[in-house]
């Protein structure tokens, strides 16, 4: 599994650290190098990271991303703790209304640079997901 941000400090390396992958940042991974071939796309909360993600989720619908790349879905990290304004809920509707969405709430001990602080119960399918991806083949059942 590859973490490819959708604009700058995404959240792609802590995500990295802490569910296992690989972190491409902004870059498309490359398959053919030996490169995961699964992608998962990283968008801050913010309306620029929601704006970035939509973009880059154009550029995936009309075929201009790396033959042979699959996009597992989007990783929304929170860009601060508590609750969506409801402009920014919206855009989040619509983002999953085309790929499959899974949030990641607000970690303080993140923050500060501690990724011994367990993920949220909240990014439970995301661990299931990342874990069955980062297998080596011939464990995956």
């Amino acid at each position: 599994m590859a973490w490819v941000g959708a604009h700058g400090g995404a959240g792609t390396s802590t995500l990295a650290a802490v569910f296992g992958g690989v972190d491409l940042g902004r870059e498309w991974p490359r398959p053919e190098h030996g490169e995961p071939d699964s992608v998962l796309l990283v968008a801050r909360t913010h309306a620029a990271g929601l704006q970035a993600l939509s973009r880059a989720l154009d550029r995936i619908r009309t075929g201009e991303h790396p033959a042979g790349v699959e996009v597992a879905g989007a990783v929304l990290v929170a860009d601060a703790p508590g609750r969506l304004p409801r402009d920014l809920t919206r855009r989040v509707k619509v983002i999953s209304s085309v790929v499959e969405v899974h949030r990641v709430p607000w970690v303080p001990g993140w923050r500060i640079g501690d990724l011994t602080v367990p993920p949220p119960r909240e990014t439970a399918s995301l661990s299931r997901l990342t874990s069955e991806t980062n297998q080596p083949p011939e464990s995956k059942s």
